[in-house]
């Protein structure tokens, strides 16, 4: 019987991309916070999840020996931010303590990603040794 990690860990795998490339994001717009005119982004966690979801759903197949294995790929959609609070006068929408917030929060639940993942890995770990030695 085959194991399949993509099936394992595949979704939670992209869970972790989608994060880091959020985490990027928001450090990007924390790092431009006293730029005039720059305008804030984020990546929409929900969004980019279904779009894997049904990227998971569609893999490819190959016709033929010498076609690539793989499947399409896109990359989540990055969004402008719509600010909470008025605009300075200067065009800037980053709300630094909004963003930090959103970091920390991302931040924390990247950090549960990686228990639950190294949780389902020491269970594979058990099942193929048997439950012997740790």
């Amino acid at each position: 019987m085959a194991i399949s990690l993509d099936k394992l860990m595949g979704f939670h795998h992209k869970a972790m991309q989608v994060r880091t490339d959020r985490m990027e994001i928001i450090s990007g717009n924390l790092a431009n916070a006293n730029t005039p005119g720059y305008k804030a982004r984020d990546i929409d966690f929900q969004k980019a999840m279904a779009s894997a979801r049904y990227q998971q759903s569609q893999q490819m197949t190959r016709t033929h020996e010498k076609h690539f294995e793989g499947q399409m790929r896109t990359q989540a959609e990055i969004e402008f931010r719509i600010p909470e609070q008025p605009d300075t006068g200067d065009g800037n929408t980053v709300e630094v303590q909004a963003e930090r917030n959103k970091f920390l929060d991302t931040g924390m639940r990247y950090q549960a990603g990686i228990q639950f993942l190294n949780g389902k890995i020491k269970g594979m770990k058990k099942a193929i040794s048997g439950g012997q030695g740790q």
